[in-house]
């Protein structure tokens, strides 16, 4: 078993001993470690964190979602690039069962903590490939429970009114309800 072969030719970019270990069903994890660490040492892979290896090009996303477990990119991320707001920030974004900032490699990876009856509800969340990603309804509904309606919105035109209105049970709060409705009728 060459495990820099298992690692190259697979289609993740960011990778973990123990993902690593169940995808190879190797049962002595310190030769694993063993195995990245030489590899990293290298150049074949890299370490920007410990108990993280990446390909030497990997996907932003896919770290982030690695960074914490159980986790996904939301708010301001998601919206931004859904064009409904206009501020740029280099952050991606994430919602998490605790808030923190994590740096790599220049980025920052901003987690924000949320009621776990809420992130644990995959409603308005895809999955796609080894990234967990909000769509915008879920990220604007995200948004508005964490910001307390504190926040602005430059153009809800992108999202669609109805998959909002399907999302927000999920929330279990009258006052965000008010908000939305409030908002999505102006």
């Amino acid at each position: 078993m060459n495990i820099l072969n298992i690692l190259l030719s697979s289609s993740r970019t960011v990778f973990t001993p123990q993902w690593l270990a169940m995808t190879c069903e190797e049962k002595e994890r310190q030769s694993l470690r063993r195995s990245l660490i030489y590899y990293a040492k290298k150049g074949a892979l890299l370490n920007p964190r410990k108990g993280i290896y990446t390909k030497p090009a990997y996907n932003e996303q896919e770290m982030a979602c690695a960074l914490l477990k159980p986790s996904y990119i939301s708010l301001e991320y998601v919206l931004a690039r859904a064009g409904v707001t206009f501020q740029y920030s280099s952050d991606i974004t994430c919602i998490s069962y605790q808030n923190r900032i994590i740096e790599v490699d220049k980025r920052s990876y901003v987690f924000r903590q949320i009621n776990p009856k809420i992130w644990m509800n995959m409603a308005g969340i895809e999955q796609h490939d080894n990234i967990a990603i909000a769509t915008p309804e879920r990220a604007f509904l995200d948004m508005l429970y964490l910001s307390s309606g504190q926040c602005y919105f430059d153009n809800l035109h992108p999202l669609k009114k109805n998959l909002i209105r399907q999302i927000l049970p999920v929330y279990n709060s009258p006052t965000l309800t008010k908000r939305v409705e409030m908002l999505l009728n102006q």
